[in-house]
């Protein structure tokens, strides 16, 4: 009799390099392309409206830690309403080309795996589709980092209408959507503590495919 094996979770790093280097999200002829997430304008232009009435929205500029800054596409339109701006992202060689493409004097690229490495310190982070991909272990450990920051805007892909949230998924390129679920960090088994819950930005995707939601969580 023949035992199925439980499928064995890859390193984080490496899914995220295969990502890239298959370009599973796509190509748009560029080495790196972090999908239409990042790109297309129905998505991308509304969520650089709300984070720049936001950033502006302060007497002194913040000091924002991009935590995924994937192909800066997004990022890139940001940096000039902060006084630094600090992104990471996972896959090393991405770092190298976002280094040699995007150069400001306030902006810093570091490669991080923000799930094990220390996080850069600023005012704060923004995670734009990325805790969808990884499991909740990885979540868990990423959380308690988070509270070094004032504020936390977090966008991430959910189905539309209730859901069980959290289901926990191997990280990789896949999301919980398949599951039937999404990510909502103030629900077990998380039940992360904030001072406030806003919800910035709704935006709904073709039927079946959910929507993309972006919320601010101001800590104590």
């Amino acid at each position: 009799m023949s035992i199925k094996r439980a499928k064995k979770p890859w390193p984080t790093k490496k899914a995220m390099e295969q990502v890239y280097a298959m370009k599973l999200w796509g190509d748009n002829k560029s080495d790196f392309y972090s999908g239409e997430g990042s790109h297309n304008p129905e998505l991308v232009n509304p969520y650089i409206n709300v984070l720049t009435s936001f950033l502006t929205s302060f007497k002194s500029p913040l000091v924002l830690c991009d935590l995924g800054c994937g192909d800066f596409n997004v990022g890139k339109e940001l940096i000039q309403y902060t006084e630094k701006y600090v992104a990471v992202d996972i896959v090393a060689d991405l770092i190298v080309h976002n280094k040699e493409k995007f150069k400001e004097e306030n902006l810093e690229f570091h490669c991080l795996d923000i799930s094990v490495d220390d996080l850069p310190s600023g005012d704060c982070a923004i995670l734009r589709q990325v805790l969808q991909h990884l499991s909740n272990t990885e979540i868990h450990n990423i959380l308690p980092k988070l509270r070094h920051y004032k504020y936390v805007i977090l966008t991430e892909h959910v189905p539309v209408g209730n859901f069980k949230p959290n289901k926990d998924i191997i990280s990789g390129q896949g999301i919980r959507l398949k599951k039937q679920s999404g990510l909502n960090l103030l629900a077990q088994p998380f039940n992360f503590n904030v001072k406030e819950e806003k919800q910035l930005l709704s935006v709904i995707l073709n039927e079946g495919e959910g929507l993309i939601l972006t919320t601010l969580y101001t800590l104590f």
